[in-house]
Order: structure tokens, then sequence, then C-alpha cells
């Protein structure tokens, strides 16, 4: 494509105001992509959103979005356990589509939307594309160059605690400030592994390549959440640990709780027998240098939240204009689900299981 890409956005929730919505209506993107329409199901949100960041055209369906003639490509922002939903529906429309975390729930899921997107010539990219930041290849191929010797075990992961609860855009008292947060907290797609351990589940992966199997423990800690004054029933487990084995004896302890951690960040704790990757620092050196950043997130971008989406966002839009695949890919998102999927099938049965996806690193 030579002119800009008209991009429509699913979901004015937290992460379609930060992120799409925010950083797509700057003007130094113009010349590649433009905000084309905003859906929402809630009554008054996405006209809202709309008026807020200048979006030409609102709707409250998806569907609605999709017939739009200046749509060209869509990011999902939606709760996401309707991602694959609401993904396919796109890709059957010929509508290139940015996932924000995760694309799915199930590997069965991804496959068949990156079977259709093929198929249809669609281009798919899906966050987060945690090897897009320059310290984290830099980490790769010091490990690849023997930094720390041989690779023994590592640890990555996040907890949740009560962020959602407290975000800007749920304790207002307009339309786009009171965004219900309950889904977190639910069946399908609730959960600290699709909310937040994946970041520190695609770094890890990214820096030490595909998993094989993976065993696990999981259950559910907190079962009522307060939310301005009501009570969550949540049904999704919250506290999640799994042993992953990367083959030649490397083992990870990877979590998704409630509270704690044991690396930092997102970052995951790395320990050979010549050395250790704590945070962005090997063997106490930073791999971070000034100037560092994503391809895409300079100037005002940097400043702004959700940089590291927007980033995932701008590989689609490089994938479509010039066919330049992205290191946010759907293969490496699927990879993850594949082993989140296969780590509550292990707590369910006790057993050990085996990981069918992989995908090819950068590097």
């Amino acid at each position: 494509m030579s002119e800009p890409i008209g991009m429509g956005v699913v979901g004015a929730g937290a992460i379609g105001m930060r992120c799409a919505l925010a950083h797509l209506s700057l003007p130094d993107v113009h010349d590649r992509v433009r905000l084309a329409a905003v859906c929402d199901p809630a009554p008054g949100r996405a006209q809202a959103a709309a008026e807020k960041f200048g979006v030409p055209r609102w709707y409250l369906t998806l569907e609605e979005l999709l017939t739009d003639p200046a749509v060209d490509a869509v990011t999902i922002g939606s709760p996401i356990g309707i991602h694959y939903q609401q993904g396919m529906t796109a890709i059957q429309a010929g509508k290139h589509v940015h996932f924000n975390k995760t694309m799915a729930t199930q590997v069965r899921e991804c496959d068949q939307m990156i079977e259709v997107a093929a198929e249809k010539g669609v281009r798919l990219a899906a966050s987060p594309g945690m090897m897009a930041h320059p310290h984290n290849q830099r980490i790769r191929q010091r490990i690849l160059d023997g930094a720390i010797g041989q690779v023994i075990w590592a640890a990555a992961g996040a907890s949740i605690s009560t962020y959602h609860l407290e975000e800007e855009f749920r304790t207002g008292d307009d339309v786009l400030t009171q965004v219900d947060p309950s889904w977190y907290f639910r069946r399908p797609g609730g959960g600290p592994l699709y909310d937040v351990t994946v970041y520190s589940l695609h770094a890890l992966t990214g820096i030490l390549g595909p998993a094989k199997r993976v065993t696990a423990l999981s259950g559910l800690a907190i079962p009522q959440r307060e939310f301005r004054g009501a009570m969550i029933e949540c049904d999704m487990d919250d506290s999640t640990f799994m042993l992953l084995d990367f083959g030649r004896s490397v083992f990870a302890v990877v979590y998704g709780t409630v509270e704690g951690h044991v690396a930092k960040g997102f970052h995951p704790t790395i320990f050979g027998t010549k050395g250790s990757v704590i945070g962005a620092e090997i063997n106490g050196a930073s791999m971070r240098r000034e100037g560092d950043h994503q391809p895409h997130v300079t100037g005002e971008h940097a400043k702004m939240a959700e940089s590291h989406v927007y980033e995932d966002l701008m590989q689609l839009v490089d994938f479509v204009h010039e066919g330049t695949a992205p290191i946010a890919s759907a293969e490496h998102a699927r990879h993850v689900i594949d082993i989140f999927e296969s780590a509550y099938r292990s707590a369910e049965t006790g057993q050990a299981q085996t990981l069918r996806t992989t995908f090819a690193p950068v590097l």
C-alpha cells in the first residue's frame, strides 16, 4: 500500500485509549497510518472516544466497523476471551489484524487464524513483541556468544495485584473512566498469565528459544474482588506456577500470581555456569545503551504510556506497507499460548505436557 492504512480500533477501554487512540492520533504517523473508526459496545463510549481523539467514525459493533470502506486494518483491544471471535471475523472480512496480548486462549484458535489469514493475504501481528527491545536482542546474542557459559536455569513471571481495579480509566464518573474490569478475573481470558506473565514469557522464550514441555500447579487464591462497592465473583485461576523444559537440561520456573516476584519487572533472570542475566544486565554490565528505543518509539511516543504496544501496532503497519515480517509475530504468540493452555491442562491432570508449537527466534 502507498496510501496511509485506515486503522479501526476495536474497544475503547484502557488499552484502546492509551495505545491506539493516543498514539495514532499524533500527526507524525499520518503518512503511514490514520485512525479510521472506533467501536465499543458500551453505549456512548465509542462516540466519546472518537470525539476526544478526532476519529472520523464510531460504531457500537465490530460488524459495523468492518463494513466501513475506510478501515483496512484493526487493532483488537477488547477482553482477551473474545479476541479469537473478533480476530477471525476481521480476517474473514479481509482486514489486517493487530492483537493486543494475547491473540487467543487456545492453540487451535491461533492455528485457524494464521491459516485463514494466509489464505486471504491478511497480515497479522500479536503483542507483546518483547524482542523488539534492543537490550533483549543484545542479551540473546551475548548468551549465544557464551557470555554466561552454559545456560542452566531461569525464572520469570509477574503478579497482578490490584492494578486493574485502580487504573485511571476505572475511577472516574464518565463513560470513558468507568470501564468495568471484571473480565480480568473471569473465564475465559482472565487471570495473570494472559495479562502480565505473557510479557515475561515472550521475553524468556525470545531469549532462550521455544520451550518443549511444561508442568504446572494452578489455583484460585482470591475468589472475590471489590470494585466500586460491588463484588466481582472470580472464577479464573490467579496463582499459577509452571516448570518449563527447554531441552538440554535447561529449565525455568515461570509464574503468574496475585502478589510477589523473584525477577526484575518483566525481565527474566537467567543463570549459567559462568554468569547470569539479572534484569537488563549480564554479569553486572547493562545491555541498555544511550538512545536505545524500539524502532518506532521516538519523539513524543517515547514519553507516552503503552509505547511498546504502539511499536507492535506499527510493526503491522510495516508488514502491510513493505512486507516486513513483525518481531511481534503470530507464531511467537501462539507458542506462548501453547505454554499457558498446556500449563492449565497439566495442573488439571497432574501430568507434564509436551508443547506442539514452535517459532523462529529473532537473531
